[in-house]
């Protein structure tokens, strides 16, 4: 079983015919019927089910085809890294990073442009709790969550250390004070991320623990706009505090300390324990080493240990 085989094999099975796929491989019908019979006889199974007359696949054909996927992409990284050792003026680093964890990406994309301005750098907006499936799809090299992967398939490096912020707006009564208790939020109107998360279940739970009542009348879909909601003076938020930095800088919004609400998070980078990163993504590990040393608390460049 050869590569060039199963690239062929594929071109027929995306293709639904011998003809059109000979067409798209620039070579004749036979030739490309004579690579699929090799194939064949070299699986013992048949491929394709001729009596269709549509291309449709066995069930051979098909468990066939999903490791054919798996061995071309394989193919397309090694030469993509092969050819990236040579120089690292050109290639294509590929992240993950949900709306809360890209803003951490934000300072460390623009350092890293700033020394390789020729690596187009992509990143791919997911839900953190699918990155490390993404990973495994080799969908793309590193992605950024805020909670530890299973140590035995991944590589966490803690970069950035976060917590939570009570947020209101310098309109809000609350805004002149520095310290409150949570007892004092019960009849605060809250402005909810609707999606579920780790950090939400302890949010709750910290409001059940004190007897508190929690009332999220409002839900929004994305930080950016809950964020302007309170800062237009319609209720309350507990967000991550990298998320609201720059506005508590220019005085845009107000954040008051809730003593039994100090809950803190690890922002970490991941890869594929087994990976073998390319010259661009070794080389965005570098400058985010840099961007702690130069910066210091809370940008970190930690190596979690296994286990």
């Amino acid at each position: 079983m050869e590569l060039n085989q199963l690239e062929t094999f594929l071109a027929v099975a995306e293709e639904r015919s011998f003809s059109r796929a000979a067409v798209r491989m620039h070579r004749t019908q036979p030739a490309i019927s004579q690579v699929i019979r090799k194939l064949e006889e070299s699986v013992g199974e048949s491929l394709f089910d001729r009596a269709a007359r549509d291309g449709s696949l066995t069930a051979a054909g098909a468990l066939l085809r999903d490791y054919a996927q798996r061995l071309l992409a394989l193919r397309r990284e090694a030469s993509s890294a092969l050819g990236e050792l040579k120089s690292v003026e050109r290639g294509h680093l590929q992240l993950a990073a949900n709306e809360y964890t890209c803003m951490y990406l934000l300072p460390a994309i623009d350092a890293f442009r700033r020394e390789y301005p020729h690596v187009n750098v992509t990143v791919h907006r997911t839900l953190a709790s699918r990155v490390p499936e993404e990973l495994n799809l080799r969908t793309f090299e590193l992605g950024v969550v805020s909670f530890k992967p299973d140590p035995a398939q991944f590589r966490t490096i803690a970069v950035y250390g976060d917590s939570l912020a009570f947020i209101v707006s310098p309109n809000h009564p609350l805004a002149s004070v520095e310290r409150i208790s949570i007892n004092d939020l019960g009849s605060e109107l809250f402005v909810a991320h609707n999606v579920t998360s780790p950090l939400r279940r302890k949010v709750i739970e910290a409001f059940q623990r004190y007897r508190t009542p929690l009332n999220m009348g409002i839900e929004l879909p994305t930080i950016e706009a809950i964020k302007r909601f309170v800062a237009m003076g319609n209720g309350v938020a507990l967000v991550p505090h990298l998320a609201v930095a720059r506005e508590l800088e220019t005085g845009d919004l107000v954040r008051v300390f809730v003593d039994e609400l100090d809950i803190r998070r690890v922002l970490r980078l991941v890869h594929r324990r087994q990976a073998t990163l390319s010259y661009a993504g070794k080389a965005f590990l570098h400058t985010l080493k840099e961007l702690a040393r130069l910066n210091g608390p809370p940008f970190y460049f930690q190596v979690e240990r296994h286990g």
